[in-house]
Order: C-alpha cells, then sequence, then structure tokens
C-alpha cells in the first residue's frame, strides 16, 4: 500500500490513533471541519460513508474491514483534519485539493472493503444503522 504524498507519516498517526483509542476524537474532528459549507459540499457523501465505517467499527459492529483498509481510512481522515499538509488549507483554491486527492486514492484503492460495507450498511435497518454511525459524543 502506497499512500498518496508524506504517507508513511500519516499511516503511523493512524496506527497510533486506533491503538490509543483517539478514533472517537477524529471522527468530531472531521466532521466539525466537514461542516465547512459549500467547499465541502462534494465531499460530503465519502467523508459519511468513512465517518460511518469507522464509527461502526469502533463499536464494534462492523469488524469485516482488514487492518491495512481501516488504517489507510483513518490516515485519509487525518490527512484530510490536518491543516498544514502537502498544501495547506487556508490556500484558496489549493487547500483542498490534496484532501480531495488522499480521499480518492483511499475510495478507489479500498473499493472492495468500503463496497463490502455499503452492502452491510444497507442490511441494516435505518434505526439501527443510526445508532451504529452516530458520532461519539464529546
Amino acid at each position: 500500500m502506497t499512500f498518496p504524498g508524506n504517507g508513511v507519516r500519516y499511516l503511523r498517526l493512524a496506527q497510533r490513533i486506533l491503538a490509543r483509542g483517539r478514533l472517537p476524537a477524529l471522527l468530531l474532528a472531521v466532521a466539525r471541519k466537514g461542516e465547512g459549507g459549500a467547499r465541502f459540499a462534494r465531499l460530503r457523501g465519502d467523508l459519511s460513508l468513512l465517518q460511518g465505517l469507522c464509527a461502526a467499527w469502533w463499536r464494534g459492529e462492523y469488524r469485516a474491514i482488514g487492518s491495512q483498509a481501516l488504517i489507510a481510512v483513518v490516515a485519509a481522515l487525518v490527512y484530510f483534519v490536518m491543516p498544514l499538509d502537502m498544501a495547506p488549507d487556508w490556500l484558496l483554491g489549493v487547500g483542498l485539493l490534496d484532501d480531495l486527492a488522499v480521499l480518492a486514492w483511499v475510495l478507489r484503492t479500498w473499493e472492495g472493503e468500503l463496497d463490502a460495507y455499503r452492502a452491510w450498511r444497507e442490511a441494516q435497518s435505518p434505526e439501527a444503522l443510526k445508532q451504529v454511525e452516530a458520532l461519539p459524543v464529546p
């Protein structure tokens, strides 16, 4: 697995986040940044999918994902929330392109794993899914 950009750094951060139980804090940070108005409108569906997957995994409801795929998803979410990455977020127009590229890479590279999660989601009742994918309470 070759994560885009300075990927090794983000993969290590993702491993630490998972090992130290910091996934809920990351999910809340992603939600806060993802609420950034129209500039994230195209990302909302993809972010929602990745957040839901991580929340379901964190709650122990969905564990049918490989460890490398989970680490890559978490690393992409870490990359998304980091303001200073390859193209800092404050650079209008350019600052979010690298975030989009990393998210697109994860969605494309781990398409099979994400399709399996989508199928699992569709088999859940709306009420159950709402609980499983709910963001942690801060």
